[in-house]
């Protein structure tokens, strides 16, 4: 189980440039990981601009926003600068990761069921340490929330 206050488990995957990554990388900030369905999809979008256009809020919080979805590097590179996204996307294509952080759930949509990403951010402290965590995002004023929490977190 993904709780808070627990250790995040660390991960490896590549961004849209094929560098690696890991969380472990980030020690030391904040790590805002989000989970998002599908890159250049309404929502995904709209999600990811709200995080680009608070972005410099979040720098100042020193906070790192990590994004995570099942797409391909070549698709998350067309995201990146279609949108222009000043932070990291990861590309989970077996969502191996997505398993670990439980996000990978059976959906259902016009009476089908399948396996998606359910979108939801952790919030991570500079030590590694899972200090919230949003299920079921709805795009709208979740930035902000995110920004709200993270003020509120012991530095």
């Amino acid at each position: 189980m993904v709780n808070i206050n627990e250790k995040a488990t660390d991960f490896e995957l590549q961004d849209a440039y094929n560098k690696t990554h890991r969380l472990s990388d980030y020690r030391g900030k904040t790590v805002v990981l989000y989970f998002y369905p599908k890159a250049l999809t309404s929502g995904c979008t709209k999600e990811a601009d709200d995080f680009r256009d608070n972005y410099e809020i979040l720098k100042e919080l020193n906070a790192e926003v990590i994004g995570i979805s099942g797409d391909k590097p070549e698709t998350l590179k067309k995201f990146i600068e279609k949108e222009n996204l000043p932070f990291v996307l990861l590309s989970d294509t077996d969502y191996s990761v997505c398993k670990t952080y439980e996000v990978y759930v059976k959906k259902s949509m016009y009476g089908k069921t399948y396996f998606g990403i359910e979108r939801t951010t952790i919030i991570i402290d500079k030590e590694g340490i899972i200090r919230k965590i949003y299920r079921k995002v709805k795009v709208n004023g979740h930035v902000q929330d995110v920004i709200n929490s993270i003020k509120s977190m012991e530095v």
